[in-house]
């Protein structure tokens, strides 16, 4: 039986603003652009009670929240935590699967520290953090990913939950299935109007019949119905894809404005591409989102980055603007999952925005 641990920092980025800088202590406060058309990264706990949260548009959280105080990021500093974070971390297990600067697995199924306690490493863990760092985690402990990264979520801020072995069965049943990982509104949705509401309802049906509802999620669903998740803590993960997007300062309309914020986040595409260990590019891709906030994404295949592939993508997206104007332009590139192009995801970045 696997002891893993899933640490979440509390709202980190702001956490990590409000520790050097104590004016923020207080405020509402939030990190992410500072021009209307940005979006936030995340906020404190405090604009939280107004209803700010992460990824939304600037304007929109001025809204709920006009005292609200935006800073800019600071990458370096958040890194540089986050590798503090991590050296904790492996002062317990080596088996650590980083999730973003912010969050990781830990299986310390091997640990002998604290008795081999899972809860106690957890809790230590955390102290650890705190006297060191001055920031906040909390914890879920439990027997796989899936309900370690759930239970992490139950008692933030600072907080702490453990799910033993026996207790799966009871904690699971009554599950919202929209706390399942990679069950969004839409397929929580759908899944409601066919009475699917918890994984106890789950459990009464089959597989073959969620398929009808769920698609190729329908066997993960069922298994996670019943807290069964049989993934390792993968201490690399493989990288699927890379990409790069910004919101344009003043919504464009045309193709030739699309293709001149383009050009510019063709560049940086190169540069983060030469950072991957092997070439193993297998399709490129681009995407516009539009004033009323939906996209559309279009791919093609192929085998390197091509300028006049991206250039023609963007004009079929345009097809589909329908009049609409354009507030964030993005490239991308897929990967050969067989080529193994490995990444440290300890060095994921905050979004372009």
């Amino acid at each position: 039986m696997r002891k893993i641990i899933h640490i979440d920092m509390d709202c980190f980025y702001a956490a990590v603003e409000m520790r050097d800088n104590p004016a923020y202590r207080e405020i509402p406060i939030a990190v992410g652009g500072n021009s209307a058309r940005g979006v936030l990264c995340t906020c404190n706990y405090i604009a939280r009670e107004y209803g700010v949260r992460s990824a939304m548009p600037n304007h929109q959280a001025k809204k709920l929240c006009p005292d609200l105080l935006i800073v800019n990021g600071r990458m370096a500093v958040y890194q540089q935590v986050s590798k503090q974070i991590r050296a904790i971390f492996q002062r317990y297990t080596s088996v650590i699967e980083p999730l973003s600067l912010d969050e990781a697995y830990l299986d310390v199924s091997d640990c002998q520290l604290h008795y081999g306690s899972a809860t106690l490493i957890a809790q230590q863990i955390r102290a650890d953090i705190y006297n060191e760092l001055g920031l906040t985690a909390s914890a879920g402990v439990a027997p796989n990913k899936f309900l370690a990264k759930i239970a992490s979520d139950e008692n933030k801020p600072n907080g702490q939950c453990v799910i033993s072995p026996d207790q799966v069965s009871e904690f699971v049943a009554d599950l919202s299935l929209r706390k399942i990982p990679g069950v969004g509104p839409k397929t929580a949705e759908r899944l409601a109007q066919h009475g699917f509401l918890t994984c106890r309802d789950i459990r009464k049906s089959s597989i073959a019949k969620l398929q009808l509802v769920a698609g190729k999620q329908a066997v993960s669903l069922y298994h996670r119905s019943f807290g069964k998740d049989e993934r390792p803590v993968e201490t690399h993960r493989e990288r699927k894809s890379l990409g790069v997007e910004t919101t344009v300062v003043h919504n464009i309309n045309t193709l030739e404005q699309v293709l001149a914020v383009a050009d510019s986040l063709l560049e940086k595409l190169n540069n983060r591409y030469l950072a991957c260990q092997d070439k193993g590019i297998v399709k490129q891709g681009v995407k516009l989102k539009f004033a009323d906030f939906n996209q559309t994404t279009v791919e093609q295949q192929s085998g390197e980055i091509d300028a006049s592939i991206f250039k023609a993508l963007f004009a079929k997206a345009m097809l589909r603007a329908d009049n609409r104007e354009i507030r964030l332009v993005g490239v991308s590139l897929g990967f050969d999952s067989q080529q193994k192009v490995l990444v440290d995801s300890g060095q994921l970045t905050l979004p372009i925005t």
